[in-house]
């Protein structure tokens, strides 16, 4: 095989050859998993999808306990859309499914804790449920199609879900729930692939809407409730951070966004300015460079410590975010810190004394004075004296 190797060199094409020419000779060879390997690899680089599918189900034959390779196997059948590879896939979607139910706690990365690990399990349940659904609307089979996307939903509400769940439910020319599924898809898209995705779900809740109702009257408010309706149904993340801390230097935050601990025990005793921000908050854009300016006059000054606190419910807003305009200050999750100091609006900035209470609150801001004001609290701040002292 080796020889086989060093004859094709980096072209693609002759390693195909090649590790062919091989396995017809030596098809039981024990090496034949990594070969297998080495052909989807190189079939995919070649943009020979049917190949590398080929040997990606071979490698399934071999070890249909490996996910990663099962999925992609599904990814290349579907691509190529075949009555019979469909199948093939769906089936394998169900392997997946029992592979990721079967796994147990005991199986988890050490840096995830139990309840990381419990959401990350929920998301993978979700995906493959609807990945089968998927498979299954192109086989034609609209009620597996809803048992899928609906177990997916409960599961996890997503958006791709509910637009499936709308579109199965117009073909059964059932409005109702066309219209309660459109709304919940709009209500759970968001705007990272340009809004195409909103927009297109947009124009089909009009249209079922209209059929339903005879014009748009009622949407709106429809709509807004079908929004509160699925806030409430995924709720906070099940990880309770903090959740009977009462001091704030009690507090372990986490660095955003690769989530390590911050502790603010070492933080007691000083002057903790806080920003409370969000990544959809408007004024929260315009209020961060004179936040950092305000620590750049601190930088020097022992005893006190500025931080950017993030509020957002979905964290993976926050990495994208931060790769385009990164605060100049230490940024952190909230992790209920929002919670100790009753911050319900943004941007909200607060200077926590010495002594662990508030000395200066900012609900909003004043572009003009906002510098100002903050120094001066910093600085009086600075001067009072520590929770103990005289």
């Amino acid at each position: 095989m080796q020889i086989a190797l060093s004859n094709a060199g980096n072209d693609r094409a002759a390693l195909v050859r090649n590790l062919e020419e091989y396995l017809k000779k030596y098809p039981a060879s024990p090496q034949r998993s990594q070969i297998y390997r080495a052909l989807v690899e190189a079939s995919l680089q070649l943009k020979d999808n049917a190949r590398a599918a080929d040997y990606a189900e071979r490698i399934v034959a071999l070890k249909p306990d490996d996910v990663s390779i099962t999925i992609l196997a599904i990814q290349l059948l579907e691509q190529q859309g075949d009555e019979a590879g469909l199948r093939r896939a769906v089936t394998y979607s169900g392997r997946v499914f029992a592979l990721i139910e079967a796994t147990s706690p005991n199986e988890k990365s050490p840096r995830l804790s139990a309840e990381e690990w419990a959401q990350q399990k929920k998301r993978d349940r979700m995906s493959v449920l609807a990945l089968r659904g998927r498979l299954e609307m192109k086989l034609k089979d609209s009620a597996a199609a809803r048992q899928d996307f609906a177990a997916s939903y409960s599961i996890l509400p997503s958006a791709t879900a509910a637009e499936q769940l709308g579109e199965i439910a117009e073909l059964s020319k059932d409005l109702n729930t066309a219209v309660q599924q459109y709304a919940r898809a709009f209500a759970l898209s968001d705007t990272v692939n340009g809004n195409f995705g909103r927009r297109d779900i947009r124009k089909k809740l009009g249209n079922v809407w209209r059929l339903a109702h005879g014009s748009e009257l009622g949407l709106g408010e429809y709509l807004l409730l079908t929004f509160d309706e699925v806030a409430k149904s995924t709720g906070q993340p099940a990880v309770r951070r903090n959740a009977e801390t009462h001091e704030i230097s009690d507090f372990v935050l986490r660095k955003a966004p690769e989530g390590t601990p911050y502790p603010l025990k070492d933080a007691k005793g000083k002057v903790i300015v806080i920003n409370f921000w969000a990544t959809w908050c408007g004024p929260c854009h315009a209020l961060e460079p004179l936040f950092a300016r305000v620590a750049t006059a601190f930088q020097d000054t022992p005893g006190v410590l500025f931080l950017s606190v993030n509020c957002d419910e979905d964290e993976t807003l926050v990495g994208p975010y931060l790769q385009q305009d990164k605060p100049r200050t230490e940024v952190v999750f909230a992790d209920r810190l929002d919670r100790l100091f009753s911050v319900d609006s943004f941007p909200t900035v607060i200077v926590v004394g010495r002594d662990g209470k508030i000395a200066f609150r900012s609900d909003g801001f004043q572009p003009d004075t906002f510098e100002h004001d903050l120094s001066a609290a910093v600085r009086r701040a600075l001067t009072s004296p520590a929770a103990g002292e005289p």
